[in-house]
């Protein structure tokens, strides 16, 4: 009897379940992989993955999969019964006719109109129209007008908690599912809102951005399957393909960052390079094309003469030798920044640079005014240094300070700043705020991505990307107007879609959703100093890494910078390379060197310095790291060394830096390991040549510059002097480890 009871309440609770999910009123839409239920009421029921039936939503929430924002009450008698203030309507109801979902919301008038797109891979949404029935209630709707809509969720679901949560690619996952809402153009604007024990993914189109013709996909599936279902979004929605980037096999080398090539040294440039094994190199468009100081004329674009006479010519020949030796060219430009020596600035400022805030003349202008009267109230306009310039007719005008109170007046005017044009205006004229780069020393500008600017500079990029180079990095991508997160994106798929050959992979100082098709590497992180380098690199890259692995993606470590030792720093040190590119690589990460190549020739330890490089690329490139190795490589209070063998093949160990060596000298760096029951220490000079006296007999230990040779050990009247220069190995199976670093204290170094 009890048995009955149990199959009774079990196959009541059935039903239950079956009857809140599969309503006839329901709208059930799903392919192979998920089952996805609206209610008529355009509340998100059911999300089920099929092959396991897991529920991935939250459910009981009563969520609408669709709402409209306006920014106000439009509708007359909605305007009289609301107070004045940003308000949404949920939808009401939704019905489903052949593939597409109609829309009805609370109180609004007008419908939308959503197709579906069912395939193996996904479900994709398009927003095709917003309509009214009948009447247009005066809102002009039916002549072709599009109603008020400030924006629009058109997928908005409370996805269930999982391990992972990728932001940038807008993913939930853990080792057996993944739910992915993913733009499929740029259009959409895609974000989540975390909450108790599950994330709201949205999808959602602006006013002034566009709101018809605006898809995004669902994507719910086995997460090992994830990707290759992007890949099929890529396909479908010609897409920049992220999936297949990520997969080359150059996604996670390191470059060498070549900041002062030329013609004439590319071949000491490329003797370096491949001394650290790296596969791929960074070239700045400064050493291709006049810079100026701070950049500041980028937008221009002009050949330096001196160095590439026959223009693109020339560095089709510099880029073909580099490839010739086996390594990738890439190309690094601000895209989105124009200098303030350009010719877009300078005699008279371009009508497309970006204008922050808008003002209109209270007063005419003259030609020698130092006050100007404005209508608006400049409270809150900047009053940085450098970034108090204001865009009026043909010139630039800086200003110390302004008045808040009436009359408003900008005071203590400089004018024609940049050598531009001085003008006289009329009252009424309208002027601007222009959008002072924030870095650096304020010598750019930004671009109105709303005008044909951009597409004027892609254009001036592209006939140098096409020269050659094989991957890029986008710096200052954050450097658009609002929105942002459209802008930031826009504005680099105007550049990236010109590059052919499309590039392996691209890097950016900034991302949004959309992006993660392009910039398939992420950021860079910029140069820490040696004395901070290992605390900045946990504080920083590797916590990006984390974050960049749950979006599928890797970020790069660092452009490393190349220091030489002096008396005020020990300058870059072998395992100061070795933590930064080990921790690297247990996030399949990459690294970047910022190239010296007086620093280079100058340190006397480039040579271990590169070998570092060499042996971690190489691990890279052979995808030697097991899991286990690399989950061991996460843990950054342990360090690790990266060891030839006897075999000349790799081990990884884990060493601690002996402290106090000599007395606690700053000239020598000296860490400790144990491998086979035996002790290890490998050491060297930071910067010199000398010996190492240690109180020991030639017996005691063997010396090694590789681990397959040996070398000799000279007694000195019952001590032993070693070489201390190079990187070596001392090997010991005589002493403990405290017997080790107790010589290592009474070690003396010897001129």
């Amino acid at each position: 009897m009890r048995f009955s009871i149990v199959l009774l309440i079990i196959a009541s609770v059935a039903l239950n379940i079956d009857a809140r999910t599969n309503d006839n009123r329901d709208i059930v839409i799903e392919n192979d992989q998920m089952r996805f239920v609206i209610g008529e009421d355009g509340i998100a029921k059911s999300l089920l993955y099929k092959p396991t039936n897991e529920e991935c939503l939250s459910q009981q929430l009563n969520m609408p999969v669709f709402s409209v924002t306006q920014e106000r009450p439009f509708h007359n008698e909605i305007k009289l019964a609301y107070p004045t203030n940003k308000i949404t309507f949920n939808a009401k109801s939704v019905k489903k006719e052949g593939n597409e979902l109609i829309v009805d919301f609370e109180l609004i008038f007008y419908k939308a109109r959503i197709k579906l797109d069912i395939t193996p891979n996904y479900i994709n949404f398009t927003v095709k129209d917003f309509f009214i029935e009948g009447n247009d209630y005066g809102i002009g709707v039916n002549k072709g007008i599009l109603p008020p809509v400030y924006e629009m969720n058109f997928i908005q679901l409370p996805v269930r908690d999982r391990e992972h949560f990728g932001e940038w690619l807008n993913v939930s996952w853990d080792n057996k599912i993944a739910i992915n809402v993913l733009a499929t153009n740029i259009h959409a604007r895609i974000n989540s809102e975390k909450r108790e024990g599950y994330r709201i993914m949205k999808a959602a189109v602006e006013r002034d951005i566009q709101l018809l013709e605006v898809g995004a996909a669902l994507i719910v599936c086995k997460t090992g399957d994830l990707l290759n279902n992007i890949a099929r979004v890529e396909e479908d929605f010609n897409l920049p393909k992220g999936v297949e980037s990520r997969r080359h096999k150059l996604y996670n080398a390191s470059y060498y960052a070549a900041s002062d090539i030329t013609p004439d040294n590319v071949d000491e440039h490329i003797k370096y390079a491949k001394m650290g094994g790296f596969r791929s190199m960074k070239i700045p468009y400064s050493a291709i094309v006049e810079s100026g100081p701070s950049w500041s004329k980028k937008g221009d674009y002009d050949w330096r003469k001196s160095i590439y006479p026959n223009e693109r010519e020339d560095l089709e020949n510099l880029l073909k030798k580099i490839k010739g030796k086996g390594i990738s060219p890439g190309l690094h430009f601000l895209h989105s920044h124009i200098g303030r020596d350009s010719r877009y600035v300078t005699p008279i400022p371009d009508h497309r640079l970006n204008l922050l805030k808008y003002f209109t003349l209270a007063k005419p202008l003259g030609t020698s005014d130092t006050e100007i009267f404005v209508e608006q109230n400049p409270v809150s306009t900047t009053l940085a240094d450098g970034m108090r310039v204001l865009k009026i007719g043909t010139e630039l005008v800086s200003y110390e300070s302004y008045t808040t109170s009436w009359p408003y007046k900008f005071i203590g005017c400089t004018r024609g700043v940049d050598k531009t044009t001085i003008n006289s205006l009329p009252v009424g004229t309208i002027f601007g705020l222009l959008d002072v780069s924030e870095f650096g020393t304020q010598r750019s500008v930004y671009i109105d991505q709303r005008t044909s600017l951009q597409d004027e500079i892609a254009e001036k990029l592209e006939n140098i990307y096409n020269a050659g180079f094989e991957f890029c990095y986008f710096d200052g991508s954050e450097g658009v107007n609002p929105p942002f997160w459209f802008n930031v994106p826009y504005a680099q798929w105007r550049v990236y879609k010109r590059f052919d050959p499309t590039p392996i992979y691209a890097e950016g100082a900034a991302k949004s959703h959309f992006s993660w098709h392009m910039l398939s590497g992420g950021n860079a992180f910029d140069v820490f100093r040696p004395d901070v380098l290992k605390e900045e690199i946990k504080r920083w890259p590797a916590q990006q890494a984390r974050r960049m692995k749950a979006d599928f993606s890797r970020v790069n470590f660092g452009w490393l910078g190349y220091f030489v030792p002096n008396e005020k720093s020990i300058g870059t040190q072998p395992d100061m390379i070795e933590f930064v590119t080990s921790v690297a690589a247990a996030w399949d990460c990459p690294v970047s060197l910022n190239s010296n190549l007086e620093g280079f020739k100058k340190h006397a330890r480039t040579a271990d310095n590169l070998e570092v490089y060499r042996r971690w690329e190489e691990v890279r490139s052979i995808d030697w790291l097991t899991e286990k190795q690399k989950t061991m490589l996460q843990d950054m209070e342990q360090e690790h060394h990266l060891l030839l063998n006897e075999q000349n093949q790799f081990e990884l160990v884990p060493y601690e830096q002996i402290s106090g060596v000599a007395g606690g000298s700053k000239e020598i760096r000296a860490f400790i390991f144990q491998r086979k029951g035996e002790y290890y220490v490998v050491y060297w000079h930071i910067s010199g040549n000398k010996k190492l006296q240690l109180q020991l007999k030639p017996s005691d230990i063997t010396l090694y510059k590789r681990l397959d040779e040996e070398e000799p050990v000279n007694d000195s009247n019952g001590n032993i002097l070693i070489p201390l220069n190079d990187r070596r190995y001392i090997r010991t199976n005589k002493l403990t480890k405290e017997e080790i670093l107790a010589v290592l204290s009474n070690a003396k170094i010897i001129d």
